[in-house]
């Protein structure tokens, strides 16, 4: 049955998983990135999964788009607007980010204001067409843009594209005939939604990393090829699904938050298998950190997405927190002689100080090292000795300058970074009022075990998983991705003036689109629809999402939408307002073509305690301890394990702090806290 192969391009190691359908054998590695090269990093990793015939389905997530964007590396674009509007995405929006910084100066959109352009022709409100194209301006647009020769790709934004595309399919076919080697995106199939400069944000930046993007999975579809590569191979999207590379490349703005992803599609299958509902996930490589949520199985979705303050990106994307504190955070002293970690990071070059690369500041990782978390001998699975010295000595300069022991500079910066983790945390929990207390903290990434036993009191949060191969756990969610296609119009309407016909006409449209859009790409088997509202009060600025379980709009099932939405409102704001006119905004479906899950290998039961391989001191908050290090895969299920103690594994480590429980699960999590103490049989 062959291989499914899963990576996940990390700014600091790129990460693999190979799932052999047979023997069910799971097998994981890393090497690291090649920012210069991402390509380099995939194929010469690649390597180690064998013979590349034997790869049935290779997926992988990737930072090209989202590097493209925030580091504003993307094509040289051309903006064509409806006559009068050439300007929005320059005004944006009227608040500021700082109401008080005489300073403060708006970001600037993804193209220069020399490169906008405006047609003729208005489409109103209702779809009707109010004054013609003018498809001899439009002509005479795209022969300015063919005849200047720096415009890389071309965004069309007009007027109500989003209720009828006609006139922007028409511009798009005139641009093809004229300049057919500029890649047009047009708004209506980026984001046909209305709020016009979101939607002119959102066509600019696909437009802006198109020819990027596109040569990028040109060359790494040529160097799979060659490979051996020839079966399926698909790339992650925002919304946790995959694609085909062809459709990707027509659609590169679906790849803006593609690796993170995996992370928390793995993490669905975990809340299943330890009979946790309520996730919130903790993603800690060695550049950033990635928080999320599984609520009740299921994860959280969001399109109010800024690459910058004011440059919007809305498309349906899992809603995860990104913040710079990784175990590659730098450590550095303010100007007013205060200690701070991050957001700047050593990368994977020259990497922390303890690497050996030529890194000379003093990063988290060098403070656990010195801390006693982490052994030197043992990282990557002892592939990479780290330099004890070299850590030692980028800590010291750091605690002369503070005139602090090294011990207790290593120490305050591991605090620091938990510290702004924790910040992490509540953005996605109190501040959407959801209690901590009702959660498990799944924490991967080569440096997430690392810290979860720290963060568990200090988010107040009462139990851990740690899963099986955090460092590759991203990847490992990788293998379980759908295809998955997420489509949303806009079809204002209010409980007052509710057009029935029109709703059922664009739910339908909805629907074939999507089935479609699956279909094309080659997915087939086990098709999933699902249908949901955004609604809220008249004069409400933001909308709520409710799940609907219908076809059609009928008398029974209009009725039931306002009841869904008072309930959605109470549960989320705590009131709602019985009587009160309610505003329908966008209709959305979602198609699925559900991916064969893996069968997880069950462990042998332990007939007796685990058995320690070496004891370590190890520095925590009140002092050292002497903490039992094991060896994770001599672990068995239900083994049960009492801090301070260290569980080693080739890509990362758990910390247990003193006082602190751990088990092992039969499937080989380790559950930290009061799910550990909890009866096996839960």
């Amino acid at each position: 049955m062959g291989k499914d192969v899963s990576i996940d391009v990390g700014g600091t190691f790129t990460d693999f998983v190979a799932y052999d359908r047979d023997s069910r054998n799971l097998t994981v590695w890393k090497t690291l990135s090649t920012p210069d090269d991402p390509a380099e990093g995939i194929v010469g990793g690649l390597e180690q999964a064998g013979p590349a015939g034997e790869i049935e389905h290779l997926r992988f997530g990737t930072t090209i788009a989202t590097n493209a964007v925030l580091e504003r590396k993307g094509a040289v674009v051309a903006y064509v607007a409806t006559e009068g509007f050439r300007d929005v995405p320059f005004i944006q929006r009227g608040k500021r980010q700082s109401h008080y910084d005489i300073t403060w100066i708006k970001s600037k959109p993804l193209m220069k204001r020399r490169h906008a352009f405006e047609v003729a022709g208005r489409i109103t409100s209702r779809g009707e067409e109010y004054i013609p194209l003018d498809e001899a301006g439009v002509r005479e647009v795209a022969t300015r843009i063919s005849e200047d020769g720096r415009i890389q790709a071309v965004a069309v934004c007009l007027l109500f594209s989003y209720v009828t595309p006609v006139h922007e399919r028409r511009v798009k076919e005139i641009f093809a005939e004229i300049c057919p080697d500029v890649p047009v995106s047009i708004s209506y199939d980026v984001l046909p939604k209305w709020k016009e400069h979101e939607r002119s944000s959102t066509t600019l930046a696909d437009a802006y990393i198109k020819p990027l993007v596109s040569r990028h999975l040109a060359s790494l579809n040529t160097r799979f090829a060659d490979q051996g590569v020839n079966k399926r191979v698909a790339v992650i999207k925002s919304n946790g699904g995959e694609m085909s590379l062809a459709a990707a490349a027509r659609a590169p703005i679906q790849l803006t938050l593609s690796g993170p992803t995996g992370g928390v599609v793995g993490a669905k299958q975990i809340a299943r298998l330890a009979g946790a509902d309520h996730l919130v996930t903790l993603d800690m490589g060695g550049t950033s950190t990635d928080v999320s949520t599984v609520v009740n199985g299921r994860e959280s979705f969001t399109t109010s997405f800024e690459i910058e303050f004011g440059v919007p990106i809305q498309i349906p994307m899992i809603d995860i927190r990104t913040m710079g504190a990784g175990g590659g955070s730098l450590a550095w002293i303010d100007k007013g002689g205060m200690l701070r970690v991050g957001p700047e990071s050593a990368g994977a070059t020259p990497g922390p100080a303890c690497y050996g690369q030529g890194g000379t500041k003093a990063t988290v990782t060098d403070a656990n090292l010195v801390l006693g978390r982490i052994n030197p001998e043992n990282f990557l699975g002892g592939q990479m000795a780290l330099d004890m010295a070299a850590a030692e000595s980028a800590i010291a300069r750091v605690a002369g300058e503070i005139d602090k022991s090294a011990q207790e500079t290593a120490l305050g910066i591991v605090q620091i970074a938990n510290n702004n983790m924790i910040g992490a945390l509540r953005s996605v929990l109190t501040e959407r009022g959801l209690d901590p207390r009702d959660f498990t903290l799944l924490a991967f990434g080569g440096a997430g075990p690392v810290h979860i036993s720290d963060l568990m009191p200090l988010a107040n949060i009462p139990s851990g998983i740690v899963p099986n191969h955090p460092g590759q756990f991203s990847a490992f969610g990788f293998t379980m991705t759908d295809a998955r296609i997420d489509v949303e119009r806009t079809a204002p309407m209010t409980s007052k003036a509710f057009r029935r016909d029109h709703a059922n006409d664009v739910m339908a449209d909805l629907v074939r689109e999507s089935t479609q859009g699956i279909a094309d790409q080659g997915y087939s088997s086990s098709i999933e629809i699902y249908r949901s509202l955004e609604m809220r009060y008249f004069g409400q600025n933001h909308e709520l999402e409710v799940a609907i379980d219908f076809e059609r709009f009928d008398d029974a099932s209009i009725a039931s939408i306002w009841r869904s939405f008072h309930a959605a409102h109470k549960a989320r704001y705590n009131f709602d307002i019985p009587g009160e006119t309610i505003e329908l905004i966008s209709i959305k479906v979602t198609a699925i073509s559900v991916a064969e899950r893996l069968a997880l290998p069950e462990l042998a039961e332990a007939a007796g305690a685990a058995e320690p391989i070496a004891t370590r001191p190890v520095i925590f908050d009140d002092g050292a301890h002497d903490a039992k290090v094991y060896d994770r895969a001599k672990l068995l299920g239900g083994h049960r394990l009492q801090g301070p103690a260290l569980i080693e594994e080739p890509a990362s480590i758990t910390v247990v702090r003193p006082g602190l429980n751990a088990r092992v699960d039969k499937y080989g999590n380790l559950l930290l806290g009061e799910i550990a103490d909890a009866p096996a049989s839960q």
